[in-house]
């Protein structure tokens, strides 16, 4: 299972909370991973974070409410384009299952990928610091 997109969350939310920007070391430290993996050139790229030239460090470009999750998904994912389900390979075209079940799962599976999206377009990263300050 592909951890990205949840590591992504969990980095901008700390940067987002934190009074100062945030290094990759202390990213890592909290997400309990080393540096190397903690990738902000796709944030920045997708102009989500910005790093500051004399600071060591990242900041978000914009608010936590304006920051959806689904822009956060599509700038970590390596396929921007909603894929969560495959079907599997060579069904056999001489059994009445085999021959029909492509289409029926590639259409089921297109609903629950833009269920889905539309998810995740309707949750902001500020969305998460509220829960988790509930938690607190």
């Amino acid at each position: 299972m592909d951890t990205k997109f949840s590591v992504a969350v969990h980095v901008l939310i700390l940067i987002s909370e934190a009074p100062t920007p945030v290094n990759p070391e202390q990213m890592a430290e909290s997400v309990g991973t080393n540096a190397r993996s903690i990738r902000t050139a796709l944030l920045k790229k997708a102009e989500i974070v910005d790093g500051r030239r004399g600071i060591s460090g990242y900041s978000l470009t914009a608010a936590p409410e304006q920051l959806t999750l689904l822009q956060i998904y599509q700038a970590v994912m390596e396929e921007p384009k909603i894929h969560l389900l495959d079907i599997h390979q060579n069904p056999n075209d001489q059994c009445v299952v085999g021959r029909h079940i492509r289409p029926v799962l590639t259409d089921m599976f297109a609903d629950i990928e833009q269920a889905f999206a539309r998810s995740l377009a309707d949750k902001t990263l500020a969305d998460c610091i509220a829960d988790i300050r509930k938690r607190i």
